[in-house]
């Protein structure tokens, strides 16, 4: 875990549901969402929202990670991405908890060199994700 995911965690707004139920979710990269040169934030989550895909509650990022042990690791080395997913990584698509740009706005999931990761991100409305960022979404 990463001190984003750390905020996340303690932060005041972050609940976790005392009811048991279960989600479909489904991953699909920006691309197969149709855009091919990436897109923000609020371009994939208008997107998402056409194809009758939703928001995930943010606590589904720790489950995630609890239950995803088998995450394949698509790279083991220095990333040379800044300002970017890192490669392999699965972001979480939720709602933010905060709009202050400086707060976390969600989870990501990755293994690294057979290490399971659960780490917050930050990024802004104006951030491109690539074509090959890989999202998670929960179906109706």
């Amino acid at each position: 875990m990463n001190e984003y995911g750390e905020m996340l965690l303690k932060d005041d707004h972050f609940t976790v549901s005392n009811t048991k139920y279960s989600l479909q979710t489904v991953e699909l990269t920006i691309g197969d969402l149709g855009f091919l040169e990436g897109a923000t934030t609020p371009q994939i989550y208008k997107k998402a929202k056409e194809l009758n895909l939703e928001l995930c509650p943010l606590e589904l990022g720790p489950y995630l990670r609890l239950s995803y042990l088998d995450q394949p690791e698509v790279f083991s080395g220095i990333s040379v991405k800044q300002h970017q997913a890192p490669s392999g990584s699965i972001t979480i698509a939720s709602e933010a908890l905060s709009k202050d740009e400086d707060f976390p706005k969600g989870f990501y999931i990755r293994r690294i060199n057979g290490v399971l990761w659960l780490r917050g991100y930050r990024a802004d409305h104006l951030h491109v994700w690539n074509n090959d960022d890989h999202f998670i979404f929960c179906q109706n």
